[in-house]
Order: C-alpha cells, then structure tokens, then sequence
C-alpha cells in the first residue's frame, strides 16, 4: 500500500526533516529537563526540610507530582505541607504543558509528517528503473491509468498543485508534490535510476524546461513529451525528446482513422490498452543472442511460441514492417512481436524484452 502523504517537496528534504526533528528533540529534551527538575527539586526540598532520607524525598516527590494521593510517606511540619502544596501546583502545570504540546504536535501532523516523509524518501530511493510523470492533469492522468493497468510498471507522479497530488494519492499512486522542471525534484523522484519521463505538463515552455533537464541529468533516459503545436513540437524535439505528442493532432488523425477504418481501429485499441486484452504487443532486443544471423524461418519463433513477428526495426533505425521467414536477425535489431500473454511468457524464455516491465507498446517511429 503506497504511502498517503500530501508533503511537499520542501518538506521531504534531508535538511527540512533534520530542522524538523532537531526542534522536536529540542523540545522533548526540555520537557524531561523540566520533569527532572522538578525531581530533584523536590527530593531537596523534603530532605532539607524534613530531614527525610534521601529514597523517602525521592518517593514522596514522585507521588506527589503523580498527584497519586498515596499520603504522606512522613508526617509533615507546616513547612513542608507548604512546600508539597507549591510542588503539586509546579508538577500539575508542567504536566499540563508539556501534554498540550504534545497533543498540538501530534493534531497539526507535525510528528506524522515527519514520519511519513521519511518513509516516503526510502520509497524513493528504492525505485528503480521507473517511470516519471510530470503533471497529473487530463493526459498525465490518462497516462497513470494505462501504466497502473499494466500491473508491473513502478512509476511516480510529479505535479506542483497540492490537490492533484491528494487526487494521485487516493488513487493509489506514489506521488511528490514539487516543480518538475527543477533539478532538486527530479533527482528526488530517482531520474538517474528511472527509464523513462512523460512531460505532460500545460505549458509547452514548462515540458521544454522539464525534458532538458531531465536530459542533463540523465542523457540515456527517453524522454516522451506533450506539445501543443508543431512549432512546440519541434523545439522540444530539438531539446532531446525522444518522442512528442501532440493531442489535437494525434486526436485528429485518430478520429479520421475511426471514420474509415472502424474495425481496424478497435483491434488496435484492443492490443495497445485496457486490462482485459487478449494480445499484447511487446518488443525484444537481439544482443548477443544466437539468434544473430539467422532468419526467422530458422529461427522458429512463431512454431516455437506462436509469437507474431510484425516488425523488425533495424540498429541504425530501420524498419522492415511484416519480415518474411527470409529475413536475417542482426545484432542490436528489435523484433516487435505479438501474441497472448502466455506466447510472449514462452518468448520470454527465448529472448529478454527490452523494457523490464511486461507488455509494454513503443512502436518505433517510422521516418
């Protein structure tokens, strides 16, 4: 179960948790300091005016900030029932202080957040290979719903407005409430260790700043981007996206797709989303494999597994759409196949997928 925490990204900083915990230890120090003052005072107190032995002050000095009400240890002279009353008005007051504290400590979630961001920071650092997605508006929500019905992918959601990290919360996702475009809170959200980032964010100029840093701070990592022109596209392209999206474009083309080819469309729709599909596509890098060298015919992967072959994108970015049982298997070629989760399962055993999760679409992009 993911952690429900609306912190800030401030807030889950090491030096904003250590302030936070050196003040509370401060003031947890001082409340024991006054307890044993209190203590020591009375334990004085009787054994000066009393003449007790030093265990009796100590006990009657206890039971008497307790306000147990056990009776006097001693019988006490005037002086010392005068002493006893000022000691049990000190220990009711210090008491009553130092539970007000803690009870205003523990209702405005200072002790729970501190807590709570520790055990969110070690979440953090634990991801690996994950994906990052910047903004949770109507596409970095769409994203997250089709990355969660994959099952396997570990991803984090990024957004700078407090209520849709609650939203990406109770939803169930890891989320961090924070600038994407800074350096400080992409590293807090792993991109050394993460594969890839989806800049959905509204402003073209804010996926820009996100993808170029993200680039800077990790140069191998792919980097998807939403753009609202072509101009935007281009220049975020010229960023180092690896891909941009345009959704007034792609929209477009989809619905005339839609218009003329119905049946087409819904068989796509059917292997690239949802939960329940029936075929999966998924892609499977040729490195230093047997396989190199050989054509597919010999190769036998469809009569091994009934895995379709549909196609093979070459090292320098060359795509062979629909290989025929002749054509050769290179190093670094990316064979995009389909089939039911159990033939990619068989295929699995043959050859690694590229991406660590199962079943996951990239089409290349054919130029």
């Amino acid at each position: 179960m993911l952690p429900k925490s609306s912190l800030s990204y401030q807030q889950l900083q090491p030096d904003f948790l250590q302030r936070e915990l050196l003040q509370y230890q401060r003031t947890l120090l001082t409340n024991i300091g006054i307890l044993i003052g209190l203590v020591v005072i009375g334990t004085l107190g009787y054994r000066l005016l009393e003449g007790w032995s030093w265990f009796d002050a100590l006990y009657m000095t206890i039971i008497t900030l307790a306000t147990i009400g056990y009776g006097e240890t001693n019988p006490l002279h005037f002086e010392g029932r005068v002493f006893t009353v000022v000691l049990i008005i000190l220990g009711v007051a210090s008491i009553s202080y130092i539970a007000t504290q803690f009870t205003a400590a523990i209702a405005n979630g200072h002790i729970y957040n501190i807590f709570q961001a520790r055990r969110l920071r070690k979440i953090m650092q634990a991801l690996d290979k994950h994906y990052i997605i910047c903004g949770f508006g109507r596409t970095g929500r769409q994203v997250t719903v089709e990355f969660a019905a994959e099952g396997s992918i570990s991803f984090v959601v990024i957004d700078s407005d407090p209520v849709m990290i609650v939203q990406a919360e109770q939803a169930g996702y890891l989320a961090v409430q924070g600038d994407a475009a800074l350096d400080q809170t992409l590293l807090f959200a792993g991109i050394e260790r993460a594969i890839c980032i989806v800049a959905a964010l509204p402003s073209d100029a804010e996926n820009l700043y996100t993808v170029l840093s993200a680039k800077t701070l990790n140069p191998d990592i792919r980097a998807i981007a939403r753009a609202s022109t072509e101009e935007a596209m281009q220049k975020l392209r010229r960023g180092g996206a690896d891909e941009v999206i345009s959704p007034y474009i792609t929209g477009g083309k989809r619905m005339a797709a839609v218009a003329l080819r119905p049946q087409v469309m819904d068989f796509v729709d059917g292997i690239i989303a949802g939960e329940n599909r029936s075929f999966y596509i998924e892609e499977y890098r040729i490195d230093d494999s047997s396989y190199v060298g050989v054509s597919l015919k010999k190769a036998s992967l469809r009569s091994q597994t009934g895995v379709l072959v549909l196609a093979i994108r070459r090292a320098d970015g060359h795509v062979i759409a629909g290989p025929d049982g002749n054509t050769e298997i290179l190093q670094g070629d990316v064979l995009i196949s389909m089939g039911t989760p159990e033939q990619l399962r068989a295929l699995n055993q043959i050859l690694s997928p590229l991406s660590k999760a199962p079943n996951v679409l990239r089409l290349p992009r054919i130029k």
